[in-house]
């Protein structure tokens, strides 16, 4: 299976401890996986990539069609991918806000430089004011 889908055996493992993939054991012990298995890889990939969760994902597949996936548009899915894509928002209001404020300090930094200060490479320390 790791051949065919150039996912690790490790990852394989994974995906099956989190419900997302199934393995029948040959009589050797070793994991056999079935047709359906290779493209329930590659829509977990694909997922994946979408930065969805194992948690949503399991919730997902059985929505899933084809190898992309196409999802179909149940209210309950519907729902998860807002909620997803709402805490992607979140996140990416609390990066831009950072970096806004880091900006702004490196701004004010430049204005006040004095060439009077030591540079940082020096072995003192740095004063620290109390």
């Amino acid at each position: 299976m790791s051949s065919r889908t150039g996912v690790h055996a490790h990852q394989l493992r994974y995906y099956e401890a989190q419900g997302l993939l199934e393995a029948d054991r040959g009589p050797n012990g070793y994991r056999e996986y079935d047709e359906a298995a290779v493209l329930r890889v590659k829509q977990i990939r694909h997922l994946l990539a979408a930065g969805l969760s194992s948690e949503d994902i399991a919730y997902l597949l059985p929505c899933a069609i084809g190898e992309a996936p196409e999802l179909l548009g149940c209210p309950e899915l519907l729902a998860a991918m807002r909620t997803r894509l709402d805490r992607l928002n979140d996140q990416l209001d609390k990066l831009a806000r950072s970096r806004d404020a880091l900006a702004d300090y490196i701004d004010a930094a430049e204005r006040t430089a004095s060439w009077n200060y030591p540079p940082f490479d020096q072995t003192e320390p740095l004063p620290v004011s109390a």
